[in-house]
């Protein structure tokens, strides 16, 4: 069966989804994917905002006939393919397509660690009686046990953090609530099922374990197709990695004393907790730190051995006297399994190839070390092992071609590459303002000269704009010496969960959001609340950063250009991202204005430019007023519940 008939104007979807309108880029994709499951191979496949490049790949995916593994960016992908995407598609085809949709352990209720709750004095704390009577009522009636279908529990609600699962506390198949277990049922059905849907996360966490010894977290699969594939070198890199934190020790600590007591000589194990705790203080008050909270690196001479020795034998102690304590339980070994990876951390921390660093301040600290080059992890563990891989997203050529990400990913061998042009008639309905009066973003003139340029641009557009800064230090300076002049309600992140901020600004239809990273991408506003994206400055890497100083660094030993082939093609990657926010319809109209003047006035502003999607651009300020004006329709405005706003 041809995947591309099926979306095409004559096929089933058109005939029977009212409003269709067939993609000749949707079709065209869906062939591409198809054949690559067909054959083998790797595909790299841009499909510009637009295309619907998620049925692109589930229905090729469904016929194939192999298991797949859908991998998405984020769980709300998983969830849109899972409730909206599959059951659409299985309404109007007549082809059967068995999915099991499979999240991070941190989604679902332990029935362990819930039972225990309710059998403990903290069944009456205050932090958690309130909400109890709900999820006791939900937990008694749900069938998959995933938090999110528990909309009136709060996600940052206190009690998830006492009840969800999680590797460091799930003992496995000698819990007495095993094969009650909502993980061990979502695993059952994956196991069973064609058609499995993960999140990067999820597939990198188990792709880590497969070579540790640990029993996989996800069933064998056949393809993978990574969605929003812009993110796997970043996700890859966590996963490739270890991290230890105070926050850590400590709830390994908190577990320890209800399951380890009691294994050995009165007193000792708790004089030992104690122990673990005070050289965990020692430890990481004696490392380097960033009184700003930021990542720092490591140098191994400044590892303070003394105090790592000392916590590490603590550690093997404690390990020790689970493993010997008789008679075997499972949760007293799954203490010993978390003190040995907390070893291991601590061991890896001069590892060859990775870069170790230090992050936060105070009563929060991590420790932690990187792979600087995950590309050969990747070749050895993804492409050496899986026959078939996909790569999609809006984003992943730069310049106009594929080969930053092939550097950065592994990908060695012959590759198929489409680069599918967005059904978006850019040209019309988006414009790109780059004024190259600015100052250079890094003089002491530009804040005041940027948050004039602020003001009058969204004065033009009367409201209905995102202001993406590179930094949080850059959006409060923006907010505090803009929003007070604005007449137009005004939102920072921050002020409200990002879901809450952005229903908002839907409904106001002439609001003003500042924001940094997470709403440059995965962010949808179509219609006319949104029609002007500011963006303060290209967004590189912080060169600072550790693993970023260490991959310039091997890349200008090798004899390149770090900037040239490493942060001007990532930060044009993000750039890309930002810039997709403005048009999410065939009706959106709206300006990106980009406050860089580096992107007119040096050589490798070339690359972001080529790399944007084909706008008109304005040269001038009184060419955006012309464009906004015209395009400028009367918003829906409403009036929700004021957001109180945090202290900037």
């Amino acid at each position: 069966m041809d995947a591309g008939h099926l979306l095409g104007p004559t096929g089933p979807l058109a005939i029977g989804v009212a409003g269709y309108e067939h993609r000749p880029g949707q079709i065209r994709m869906a062939r591409a994917v198809q054949d690559v499951l067909s054959h083998d191979g790797v595909l790299l496949i841009e499909a510009g905002t637009g295309t619907g490049k998620t049925w692109a790949y589930l229905i090729p995916a469904a016929l194939s006939e192999r298991r797949v593994l859908v991998s998405t960016g984020t769980r709300a992908l998983q969830d849109q393919i899972m409730e909206k995407d599959l059951p659409a598609l299985r309404r109007h085809l007549d082809i059967g397509i068995d999915a099991a949709c499979v999240k991070g352990l941190a989604n679902y209720v332990c029935l362990r660690r819930y039972n225990e709750l309710l059998h403990s004095a903290d069944a009456a704390n205050p932090r958690f009686a309130p909400s109890l009577p709900t999820l006791r009522a939900w937990v008694e009636a749900t069938e998959t046990g995933d938090r999110a279908t528990l909309s009136s529990v709060a996600e940052e609600d206190p009690i998830w953090a006492k009840v969800v699962s999680g590797s460091d506390t799930r003992i496995g198949a000698r819990c007495d609530h095993y094969d009650d277990c909502f993980v061990t049922g979502v695993r059952r059905r994956a196991e069973q099922a064609q058609l499995v849907v993960v999140n990067h996360h999820l597939f990198f966490a188990d792709l880590a374990l497969r070579d540790t010894g640990h029993a996989s977290v996800l069933p064998d699969y056949d393809a993978v197709i990574f969605d929003e594939a812009h993110q796997i070198e970043d996700t890859a890199t966590s996963f490739f990695g270890s991290r230890l934190s105070t926050a850590m020790v400590e709830r390994l600590v908190r577990d320890a004393r209800g399951a380890v007591l009691g294994q050995g000589k009165p007193g000792h194990e708790s004089r030992l907790l104690d122990a673990i705790l005070a050289q965990t203080s020692n430890f990481f008050t004696a490392l380097p730190g960033d009184a700003n909270g930021g990542r720092e690196p490591l140098p191994a001479a400044d590892i303070p051995e003394k105090d790592l020795f000392a916590l590490d034998n603590a550690l093997a102690e404690l390990s020790a006297i689970c493993r010997n304590a008789r008679p075997t339980r499972e949760n007293v070994l799954q203490v010993a399994r978390r003190a040995d990876r907390m070893r291991d951390t601590l061991g890896s921390l001069e590892a060859p190839g990775h870069v170790s660093w230090t992050l936060g301040s105070g009563r929060s600290r991590s420790v932690g070390s990187s792979p600087i080059d995950v590309a050969p992890l990747l070749r050895e563990r993804l492409h050496m092992r899986v026959r078939c891989v996909v790569f999609t997203s809006a984003t992943l050529t730069t310049g106009g071609d594929f080969k930053f990400l092939k550097q950065r990913l592994g990908i060695e061998a012959e590759v198929s590459e489409e680069v599918v042009e967005s059904p978006f008639r850019y040209e019309e309905q988006a414009a790109l303002y780059a004024p190259s009066h600015l100052p250079d973003p890094r003089s002491s003139e530009y804040v005041d000269a940027a948050a004039k340029e602020i003001l009058e641009l969204i004065r033009l557009s009367d409201g209905g704009a995102f202001v993406l800064c590179t930094s949080l230090r850059m959006m409060r300076l923006f907010a505090k010496r803009v929003g007070d002049e604005l007449d137009h309600e005004w939102f920072v992140q921050g002020d409200a969960p990002k879901q809450t901020l952005l229903d908002r600004f839907r409904d106001l239809g002439n609001a003003v959001l500042f924001a940094t990273a997470s709403f440059w991408e995965g962010v949808d506003v179509p219609g006319s609340a949104l029609r002007l994206v500011i963006i303060d400055k290209l967004p590189f890497e912080v060169p600072s950063d550790p693993i970023v100083a260490a991959r310039c660094e091997r890349i200008d030993e090798a004899g390149e250009s770090s900037f040239m082939r490493y942060l001007v093609p990532a930060a044009a990657l993000s750039l890309k991202q930002g810039f997709g926010r403005l048009i999410r319809t065939t009706r959106d109209r709206g300006v990106v204005a980009i406050l860089d003047s580096r992107i007119r006035r040096r050589g490798y502003g070339k690359v972001f430019l080529t790399s944007l999607p084909p706008a008109r651009v304005c040269e001038s300020i009184d060419d955006v007023e012309k464009l906004l004006i015209s395009n400028r329709k009367e918003p829906t405005i409403l009036t929700p519940t004021p957001i109180p706003r945090r202290s900037l």
